[in-house]
């Protein structure tokens, strides 16, 4: 459990101002605590624990999708045997960072962030935070804001409003909300969704339940990996976890680069070379051509991981199934398919997708004037157009989410260090070529990016106003690269530029 006693209440003003303590938040107080000891700095949290998503999402096998080699962070390495880890042990590896880099005294629970000013004049943060236990508002003052809230809506799941859901006698559960009470053993299981959640449902529900189904609308592709880093293992016996870490990043790092860019450059070749290890993971009468043979090219939508192939273990044993089909409606019993087909079940779960929600519903005004987060352009991926002093994490939807939190938390300090070395309090890009081409600021054509990308700043496309979903391009600019930019105005109480 998260130590939250504290020998005295984090400040309510201060340097570092931290909005959420999911793995982004704590990622940054990390940095903070290791790079800048001096720096003072709060965390608000609207929960009463850490962990973000790997807190709040209970369902059964929740586990990460990428390695945890790149997904841990660069300043802590991943020592556990399990290179696709179980929801508890990322939770246990947050709580041993936190405890590690004595991060809980900053950290303030219950807090729920719902705006933020910023005055020229102060040249601060003023934050409004409503406490969660008691409905009353807390104001925050800060040089620096960071968002470390993710994308995720973490208030309700998406769910298609479905014809005839009132009419099923079973119990329909979203996988964000998970019931305590749930007990499905025994049970016919009707998962709609083929996504991460859905194939990391199907295996861990298929040893308690009856029967688990598999309803997709269309597939998607799914790549099966080890769960254990046999070559990870090796190096840590020998060079010692330290050592070991660095060189299972570079190498799974390097991996998962290579695939992504054969998906992208020889679409047809790696299209073939995925369906065919699907091929070979399930009985040859299977249904390879209807089930798991998608319709766009790899990584249009992000790839799903499978540890061990479970999913397949679980479709070959018989102890689950699967159906490519579209939903007419609900039923008393299940589900009316398009085709006529009715499938029976005492419980459905929509694993049918997550709301996109920008910087976590928090309302941002520069000088009384409200920001709207559309009409902003992203600077190098972590600051925006015009609003001074901000900065936010977005991790990779190609790979691991934290490599690209640990090159923003790592560019952050370097700019505060920058910023006092000469003197600077503010530091706003600037957009001096308002004719510049805007694009979304992720390109995936999943379902969730489409509905709600809408509301996120856009990128640029060209100098540091890209996006990019390249580690090696954001390691030669946020770590290698300069911090001094002729889009960057800093200003200050002595000189100003």
């Amino acid at each position: 459990m998260t130590e939250k006693t504290h020998s005295s209440p984090p400040a309510a003003d201060v340097d570092v101002l931290i909005v959420g303590a999911g793995i982004s938040g704590i990622g940054a107080a990390g940095h903070l605590a290791s790079r800048r000891p001096g720096t003072r700095f709060t965390i608000l949290e609207a929960r009463e624990s850490i962990g973000g998503t790997w807190d709040l999402f209970r369902y059964p096998g929740i586990r990460s999708d990428s390695d945890m080699s790149t997904f841990g962070y660069g300043f802590k390495p991943w020592t556990h045997r399990k290179a696709i880890a179980d929801g508890h042990l990322i939770l246990d590896y947050l709580q041993q960072t936190v405890a590690d880099k004595r991060l809980a005294r900053h950290i303030r629970f219950g807090h729920r962030v719902t705006g933020a000013e910023f005055s020229t004049a102060e040249r601060r943060w003023t934050v409004t935070a409503e406490r969660t236990d008691t409905g009353e508002h807390a104001t925050f003052t800060a040089r620096f804001l960071l968002l470390g809230t993710g994308y995720y809506d973490h208030g309700a799941g998406f769910t298609p409003k479905f014809a005839g859901v009132e009419d099923f006698r079973g119990r329909v559960v979203h996988p964000q909300h998970w019931p305590e009470d749930l007990d499905y053993t025994g049970k016919q299981v009707l998962v709609i969704g083929s996504g991460a959640t859905a194939v990391t449902l199907i295996p861990a529900m298929a040893g308690r339940a009856g029967h688990v189904t598999m309803l997709q609308r269309s597939p998607g592709y799914i790549f099966s990996l080890p769960s254990e880093d046999v070559v990870a293992g090796v190096l840590r016996k020998v060079l010692g976890p330290r050592r070991a870490h660095k060189l299972v990043r570079r190498k799974n790092i390097w991996l998962t680069r290579s695939m992504y860019k054969l998906c992208r450059r020889a679409p047809k070749p790696a299209r073939r070379l995925l369906i065919a290890r699907v091929r070979r993971e399930l009985p040859r009468h299977f249904d390879v051509d209807t089930h798991f043979t998608p319709s766009y090219a790899p990584w249009d939508q992000r790839l799903c991981v499978v540890p061990d192939g479970d999913l397949f273990k679980a479709l070959s044993s018989g102890r689950a199934s699967v159906v490519t089909d579209r939903i007419a409606r609900f039923t008393e019993a299940g589900i009316l398919l398009e085709s006529g087909r009715e499938l029976t079940a005492d419980i459905i779960v929509t694993a049918t997708g997550l709301n996109m929600s920008p910087f976590g519903k928090v309302r941002l005004r520069v000088d009384g004037l409200p920001v709207d987060l559309s009409d902003t352009t992203a600077y190098k991926a972590m600051m925006l157009s015009g609003v001074p002093n901000l900065v936010f994490a977005l991790g990779y939807t190609n790979l691991s989410w934290t490599l690209k939190v640990d090159l923003v938390w790592e560019h952050f300090c370097r700019l505060l260090d920058h910023m006092d070395s000469h003197g600077y309090d503010t530091v706003t890009p600037v957009l001096h070529d308002p004719a510049m081409k805007r694009v979304p600021f992720m390109n995936l054509s999943a379902g969730y990016v489409e509905r709600g990308i809408g509301a996120f700043p856009r990128a640029g496309t060209r100098g540091p106003w890209t996006v990019e979903m390249a580690y090696e391009k954001d390691v030669e600019r946020l770590r290698d690269g300069p911090v001094a930019d002729a889009a960057l105005h800093f200003t200050g109480a002595r000189r100003g530029r």
